[in-house]
């Protein structure tokens, strides 16, 4: 047997300096702390990170950050426009976490990669993903060590290397990440380094008997089927691709090698395993890959026997070019989404002459609520009580989606005037032959005047297509049932919901927004479901329907009392931004809200937008370009109006780059109006 070394979990990393192979090309931002930080330095609104006095690593300790709660480490300005790895040697003592961002020159937020929160007795190795890109960028560190004795955050090396994370080829000793599911019986191993017996074949990288490779045997095998698990770091941003290997497999029927990818859930698919079960050279294995979402690929071998012979593997390369020209393309499931604001998109109903769904528009007013999209669009309608039938089947369908890819679908329902929801509105998936093969969803509840989100995760075999079906057989029964908002995207729907750094919608928290203490007399507050004062408030919040919302509860305020919320500190930046919410103003007596932009403490707040009095029942959007250059705040403030009836809220709050691409928001308006309740066609 060859001279091996067991690689199991925790991984213990050898450090990385002393077995960088002299054709290792390490790009700007690599830094193994021995003659000082490499150009990075502490952000000064943050606490410091501090050199070691015998040097080769950094720390932040818990100890030394007063009143501060974390340490953040910048880089320098970074121009790398081809795709690279950085792997972070770690370490977090006692409680804290370590993150990674990511600080594209042109945007206000930072975009955070990777988050580790686990101690450790050892170091431990990190690879993140930094995908292509024309826009200079910085790294940022984010240590931040629990408040109490012993907790701190230390790194050792940091090393950019060109190509992605997932590439390998086993010469260090860091193994690019890759760790091994320890089992007491079988695991992989590192393998080479010295002249070896002949049951293994020279590694493949070298082709001389020095090389490394991984691999694991069966000689320790005692149960049926024991399994060994190697694992790739987890891919941090969406890739696709040829994904290559070179693999010995000795013992035919011993063993069964398979490579499986793995999601953040847990769910394996299998994408590779050997058509012929004892190779006798080095053999490549190329399969394409598609990671829209975060994965590891799964190398495993499970034994039969302690006769089960052995697998090697070396030389994981990756290339965005898929390496099969029969792969199909990557599919573009957004030919699905539909806001109707400029009709149907690619969906039809199945009948011309009998057509149950409507497009349909309603004004901003006091009684009926207008669509999901920005509360002044479009929406779709069944049952516009426009026909004189006694009842309908409506059928939309939807355009055809490829199969074999798992889809999130997400869409929008309200009711209006239903007495029984059975039947009311349906969601099947069709097959190219118009037949049904699975109802996925029904209506069960009767919540009314409030858009409700569904979402719904799904895979079949097959080209398919989503069909809403609404059956009213009895016309004085059925009400209203209307839908908007139709997405459809890549991959579970547990995956494809995560809040991004630059928006909140409040489901999980404030998302770090500030309560104004000094200059307000009272605070926003956050809540579920509907206001308590009638004809005021809105029923539920904008991003679920039955989710969070941010609003000032008139009843606890006098008549003229402001409550201002504020966002954390952005950075600023040279191009313009665009700020996206939405609000609702609904009560006869309804005040004032407003949006400041504030960049320095003896300046006066900018004015931004402004809205006075009743608007709507319906969650109103808003957009608002603006720029600043510096580090500043933006401020939502409301002030109650003369009755109780003045409740304002907002929800789904998004900022992104400028210019917004329609930022003309809708006509001030307030009070009564001769449109109120009108619906158009």
């Amino acid at each position: 047997m060859p001279t091996m070394r067991r690689l199991c979990l925790p991984l213990s990393v050898v450090l990385l300096c002393g077995f960088v192979r002299p054709q290792q090309l390490l790009l700007p931002g690599s830094c193994n702390f021995e003659m000082g930080t490499c150009g990075y330095i502490s952000d000064p609104n943050y606490g410091r990170w501090s050199m070691n006095e015998e040097g080769h690593l950094i720390t932040v300790d818990s100890i030394y950050l007063e009143d501060q709660e974390q340490a953040i480490l910048v880089s320098p300005v970074l121009d790398q426009r081809d795709w690279s790895c950085v792997r972070l040697v770690y370490q977090i003592t006692g409680r804290g976490s370590l993150q990674l961002h990511l600080r594209p020159d042109s945007d206000n937020f930072d975009y955070r990669l990777w988050t580790a929160n686990k101690s450790s007795d050892s170091w431990l190795i990190a690879s993140v993903d930094l995908p292509n890109t024309t826009i200079p960028y910085q790294i940022l560190l984010e240590g931040q060590p629990e408040k109490g004795s012993e907790n701190s955050v230390a790194i050792f090396e940091i090393h950019i290397v060109p190509g992605y994370c997932i590439e390998c080829n086993f010469e260090e000793h860091h193994l690019c990440g890759y760790s091994n599911s320890w089992n007491p019986n079988v695991n992989w191993y590192v393998g080479g380094s010295v002249a070896r017996e002949s049951n293994l074949l020279e590694n493949h990288t070298s082709n001389n008997q020095r090389g490394h490779y991984m691999y694991a045997d069966s000689v320790y095998a005692k149960q049926f089927q024991e399994v060994a698990k190697l694992t790739s770091p987890m891919t941090t941003v969406p890739m696709e691709g040829c994904l290559s290997f070179y693999y010995l497999q000795d013992q035919e029927r011993g063993n069964i090698f398979s490579v499986f990818t793995r999601d953040q859930l847990g769910h394996y698919e299998e994408i590779w395993r050997p058509e012929v079960y004892t190779t006798a050279d080095w053999t490549l294995v190329s399969v394409d890959i598609k990671a829209p979402h975060p994965l590891e690929v799964v190398f495993e071998v499970a034994f039969n026997s302690a006769r089960g012979g052995y697998v090697a593997i070396d030389d994981i390369s990756f290339s965005p070019v898929f390496c099969h020209t029969d792969t199909e393309p990557t599919f573009d499931p957004t030919i699905a989404n539909c806001d109707f604001e400029n009709g149907l998109c690619l969906y039809y109903q199945e009948r011309a002459e009998s057509k149950a769904w409507s497009v349909i528009s309603v004004k901003p007013n006091a009684y009926r609520i207008g669509d999901h999209t920005t509360g002044t669009g479009s929406f779709l309608l069944a049952n516009t009580r426009f026909t004189s039938r006694p009842g309908y089947v409506g059928r939309l369908h939807g355009p055809f989606l490829f199969g074999n890819h798992k889809y999130c679908l997400r869409f929008y329902y309200m009711l209006h005037g239903f007495r029984k929801v059975d039947n009311a509105l349906v969601l099947y998936i069709y097959d190219e032959n118009n037949v049904a093969q699975e109802k996925v969803w029904s209506l069960t509840d009767i919540s009314h005047a409030v858009w409700t989100e569904v979402e719904i995760t799904y895979m079949k075999p097959m080209l398919t297509k989503i069909v809403f079906v609404s059956i009213c057989k009895n016309f004085w029964e059925c009400g209203l049932i209307a839908i908007d908002d139709i997405t459809v995207s890549l991959g579970d729907c547990q995956m494809t919901a995560a809040t991004l750094p630059f928006q909140c919608n409040f489901e999980s928290g404030v998302c770090g927004y500030i309560q104004d203490k000094k200059g307000d007399q009272a605070d926003w507050l956050r809540v579920q479901g509907h206001t308590p004062t009638s004809y005021t408030g809105p029923r539920g919040d904008h991003t679920t329907g039955v989710g969070y919302f941010m609003y000032i509860e008139a009843s606890l305020m006098r008549p003229g009392d402001r409550a201002q919320l504020l966002t954390s500190d952005l950075r600023g930046s040279s191009t313009l931004q665009c700020l996206v919410f939405f609000y609702h103003m609904y009560g006869s007596g309804t005040g004032i809200l407003s949006v400041y932009l504030r960049h320095g403490s003896k300046e006066k707040d900018t004015l931004l937008w402004r809205r006075r009095g009743e608007q709507s029942v319906s969650w109103m959007r808003a957009m608002v370009d603006y720029h600043c250059d510096v580090q500043h705040q933006i401020i939502f403030e409301a002030i109650r109006g003369p009755s109780l009836r003045s409740d304002i809220a907002i929800d789904d709050i998004l900022f992104k780059r400028g210019p917004c691409e329609d930022s003309s928001d809708i006509t001030p308006y307030s009070g009564s109006s001769e449109y109120f309740n009108e619906i158009e066609n």
